[in-house]
């Protein structure tokens, strides 16, 4: 049985998991493993639900795109999963896994995402624009450190792409999505 869900409720859903992905912050905050370990697993599921929850909307502007979408961001939620479950054996190596490797479907993950809102008009443009700016400093900064370099002003446009999802998440929780797209 096809589970049918409004588009309200889709852009509350969204907006919801992209806060909830932010879990993976609370290592941060603590090394104790259960905390660690549910909170980077909620993580995990809330990335992948995202785009299981924004296919159906973006395969009808461009399919491609969207598949593409929809397997970078399950290979990025399993390895939030599996960053939980390695930190309770080695916190360092679940440090190794989200800052060398999956960083990358991150990066691509997002440019692909925020390419699909631009094209899909779903948002107002202006949002994917600032989304497109963030990943690119983020990507930047990531590329830098493959070659030993770092720029620390660099670093504080950090900020955008935090910034960018959380006002996604308020936008999509307020207002949902374009209805005229």
């Amino acid at each position: 049985m096809k589970v049918k869900i409004s588009d309200r409720k889709r852009a509350v859903y969204v907006g919801i998991m992209i806060l909830l992905a932010y879990g993976v912050l609370v290592s941060g905050m603590t090394q104790a493993k259960a905390p660690v370990l549910i909170a980077d697993v909620i993580s995990g599921l809330s990335v992948i639900g995202i785009a299981v929850l924004m296919y159906p909307l973006f395969k009808s502007f461009n399919k491609t795109a969207s598949q593409l979408y929809l397997g970078l961001r399950s290979i990025e939620g399993l390895l939030m999963i599996i960053a939980g479950f390695v930190f309770l054996a080695s916190p360092d190596t679940r440090g190794m896994i989200y800052d060398d490797i999956q960083i990358w479907p991150f990066i691509l993950g997002a440019f692909t995402f925020y390419f699909l809102l631009y094209q899909s008009k779903l948002i107002p443009q202006f949002i994917s624009i600032w989304g497109f700016a963030g990943t690119a400093v983020l990507a930047i900064t990531t590329g830098l450190k493959l070659f030993g370099q770092s720029f620390p002003v660099l670093d504080y446009f950090l900020i955008l792409i935090i910034t960018n999802e959380v006002f996604l998440a308020i936008w999509l929780m307020a207002k949902g999505f374009n209805k005229t797209a």
